[in-house]
């Protein structure tokens, strides 16, 4: 079934009502669309659903959708205010592409990646991916590195505006105990922004405070078969 705005409306009021269901405020708790794996009408369709907050893994799916997404802004006469987030590990030699277009920063594991961010887009807002009990199979600062690595962002002149953890895997419940220890390390460190919890474990991300939920399958259904997003890069001036 091809993705329409009002296929995604709908999702994202199932996605807002389990939101309010957890005891979440749908005006504080925002909801970044994840459109890893589907192509560039995937976020013509949230946006046109009114979810501006677009969440991209790779760089080079990021600045081909977004190229694509401008292209069709220009033809239909209007332009389309999205606001990208970077969810993936950043690459120093992608970030000159991504720093034009990048608005949030979700996955600053490291200062050499600060320091990329910092030198092609000063002043950046970032957060601090945390790794969480469970959550090794990706990236992540360790937890009793966060403080100094928030220093160190901030010597680089980043805004830095909170943190960012993936739960671990299996059932949701099990994410709890991490979802809260990154929720006190945000509280004892001043910081607003809670990036935790995705389509399975949102509820529990919710509950213990959220401020973002990243909402892939549960905007758009299963992922479907890769596209080469690569060859589409390439095509529209590539990273």
């Amino acid at each position: 079934m091809a993705l329409t705005s009002d296929h995604v409306a709908g999702r994202a009021a199932e996605v807002r009502d389990r939101i309010a269901g957890a005891g979440g405020d749908v005006g504080r708790v925002r909801v970044v669309a994840v459109t890893k794996g589907f192509g560039p009408e995937a976020v013509a369709a949230a946006a046109g659903a009114g979810l501006l907050d677009v969440g991209e893994n790779y760089a080079q799916e990021l600045v081909a959708k977004a190229e694509a997404l401008a292209g069709r802004d220009r033809e239909e006469g209007g332009a389309q205010e999205v606001r990208w987030h970077m969810l993936g590990t950043v690459q120093r030699n992608k970030v000159r592409r991504l720093a034009p277009l990048v608005a949030l920063w979700q996955a600053v594991d490291r200062i050499t990646a600060g320091e990329a961010i910092a030198g092609h887009a000063p002043g950046a807002a970032v957060l601090v991916e945390v790794t969480l009990a469970g959550g090794a199979h990706r990236g992540g600062c360790a937890e009793g590195q966060v403080p100094a690595l928030i220093a160190a962002l901030g010597d680089l002149g980043l805004d830095v505006r909170g943190l960012m953890a993936v739960g671990p895997p299996g059932p949701p419940e099990g994410a709890r105990a991490g979802f809260r220890r990154l929720a006190k390390m945000a509280a004892d460190l001043g910081l607003p922004e809670l990036s935790m919890g995705m389509t399975d474990d949102l509820e529990v991300a919710v509950q213990e405070g959220a401020t973002m939920v990243r909402v892939g399958r549960g905007l758009f259904g299963p992922r479907p078969v890769h596209r080469d997003m690569r060859r589409l890069g390439s095509e529209r001036g590539g990273v």
